[in-house]
Order: C-alpha cells, then sequence, then structure tokens
C-alpha cells in the first residue's frame, strides 16, 4: 500500500506538470506494470489522450492542455509550433487542432504535426512548461497566415510582453524582408492597431516620422514630433470613456503646454476616414510650429 501511494503521489506531480497528463512512458519509468496500465485505463483511473499520453483522472479541454498532450504525444523532440505557439505567447487564439513541430514525421490523430529539419537550439524555448518554437520561429511559421496589419500587431505585442527582446528581434528581421519592410527596431513598439495605423499614416503622406510612446515630463505620450514640440494623442472612445482617464490626459496636455509642447488629439474615425484633410492639417501644424522654433511668424 505505501509503495503504491508513493507511486500514485509521484504521478500526481507529474501531471501537475503537465497540465493533468502523463505518458506510458513515465508511468514505466515509475515501474508501473504495462498491465497496471492497462487496468488503470480501462477503468478510466487514466484516460487516454493520445497514443502513450493519458490524461490523469479527468480529460482536460483547455487550449493550453491540449498543446501540452500534443507535445507529449509528439516525442521528447517536438516542439509547439506554428498558431498554437502564438497562443501560448498569447498573440493568437488556440486553434482547433494543437500544431507540432518535429524533426521526424509524427502523425497523430487530433494533432496537426509538422515536420522540419531546420529547428536549431535558438528556435526553441521552454514556457510556461511546454518546449515552443521562439518568438522569432513562431512569427516566421505563421505569417503567410497573417495580414500586414495582423503580422505588425503580433510582433509589438511580443515586444510589450518582453518576449521578443533586440536579439530577438533582428534575428527575426533578417529572417523576413516581409517582417523588415513593416517593423522599425529603433521606433518603441506600438501597443494598440491606432498607433500602427498612425505610423503607416505618417509614412503614407510624407510626414516626418514620430516617436512613439515617449517620455515626456513624466508622462507618455503617443506620438511625439520632437523638433516641432508637438504631440499627438491618438483618442478612441473604448480608452477614454472613463472619468480618471478623461481627467489624467487634460492634465497631460496642461503640463505640456506649460513647456511649450502642442498637443493635437486624432481619432480614428478622423485617421482613417477624413485622412487626407488630417494629413494636411497636421502638415500645416508642424511646419506652423517648425516657423516657430526658427523664429518665425
Amino acid at each position: 500500500m505505501r509503495d503504491f501511494l508513493h507511486i500514485a503521489i509521484k504521478i500526481e506531480r507529474i501531471a501537475d506538470r503537465q497540465y493533468g497528463h502523463v505518458t506510458r512512458q513515465q508511468l514505466l519509468e515509475l515501474e508501473v506494470p504495462s498491465q497496471t496500465i492497462v487496468n488503470w485505463a480501462r477503468t478510466r483511473r487514466l484516460i487516454r489522450v493520445h497514443a502513450g499520453v493519458y490524461a490523469v483522472g479527468h480529460q482536460q479541454h483547455t487550449g493550453i492542455a491540449r498543446a501540452a498532450a500534443a507535445v507529449l504525444a509528439c516525442g521528447p523532440g517536438a516542439v509547439l509550433s506554428h498558431d498554437s505557439a502564438a497562443a501560448l505567447w498569447s498573440v493568437r487564439e488556440w486553434p482547433r487542432l494543437p500544431e507540432t513541430t518535429t524533426a521526424l514525421h509524427r502523425r497523430r490523430r487530433g494533432i496537426r504535426s509538422h515536420r522540419t529539419a531546420t529547428l536549431a537550439t535558438r528556435d526553441v524555448r521552454k514556457h510556461r512548461n511546454i518546449r515552443v518554437t521562439s518568438p522569432a520561429r513562431t512569427v516566421l511559421d505563421i505569417q503567410p497566415r497573417l495580414t500586414d496589419a495582423q503580422l505588425i500587431r503580433a510582433v509589438n505585442d511580443l515586444r510589450l510582453a518582453k518576449h521578443m527582446r533586440p536579439t530577438e528581434l533582428q534575428r527575426l528581421l533578417q529572417a523576413s524582408s516581409r517582417a523588415q519592410a513593416l517593423i522599425d527596431p529603433s521606433q518603441n513598439a506600438t501597443r494598440s492597431p491606432m498607433e500602427d495605423r498612425f505610423l503607416a499614416f505618417c509614412t503614407e503622406h510624407h510626414l516626418p516620422t514620430p516617436i512613439l510612446n515617449a517620455q515626456l515630463l513624466g508622462f507618455e505620450v503617443d506620438a511625439l514630433f520632437p523638433e516641432e514640440m508637438v504631440i499627438v494623442e491618438l483618442d478612441s472612445w473604448t480608452h477614454h470613456r472613463e472619468h480618471a482617464t478623461f481627467e489624467s490626459d487634460r492634465k497631460r496636455d496642461a503640463v505640456a503646454g506649460e513647456h511649450g509642447f502642442l498637443t493635437v488629439r486624432i481619432t480614428w474615425d478622423r485617421l482613417t476616414r477624413c485622412e487626407d484633410e488630417e494629413a494636411a492639417r497636421l502638415h500645416r501644424t508642424l511646419e506652423r510650429r517648425r516657423r516657430q522654433q526658427n523664429g518665425g511668424s
């Protein structure tokens, strides 16, 4: 009885690390006899999820648990990849079928498995106790599935979460000409699709490139044109409908004004539906400020 309880505790600890799962090989290494494994599966103490992978006690249905089971099913060299990796890094939704990548061909029912010969050590991480492709490799794998806007957002969300450090970002840009054309590594990571759109808006309308999410006078501003001392705040109803946020923004505008900065507020509708008019207005504002800075009228 004591030996059985000791083994049961070990199985529980393994399952806790693996989102409720244990492999047949792990059970054998704990000296659980093959016939006992068969009996436990018959009595549903173990629930078969994939060949050689069991849920302990009850089946797990969360995306991350299904992902963990898929990696276990595909063997020691397998990693979570593609949309499943992106979901683990919190930049995509969990796909219907978990996706893995291995150096060997591992066809498993209920798993979308990819084979590769180019998975280097630097392409593999362990995140939330699951082997997974690195952020850069994940983006490279899924970029054919993404629009430009989605690709920009995925990269910047990874940067904001500190998953994609500068070295990792450079690795991505070196491997993807498409990402290189869309992402400026010298720019702070954008925080929203509206900021993404504003950067593109500045490029399309030949405006100077602003500094996004710049620190100024103890505040963070959405976009700063430092030469002209112009701040652009990108207003959305979702973000600004709370009273505290509204008041904080007005305090920031007042402090900036005391120090000679002009704040311009642009809404999503004006940025997308009246962009030519908005671009012309911003051009005039920046030109007027440049003249003022140079002592002109």
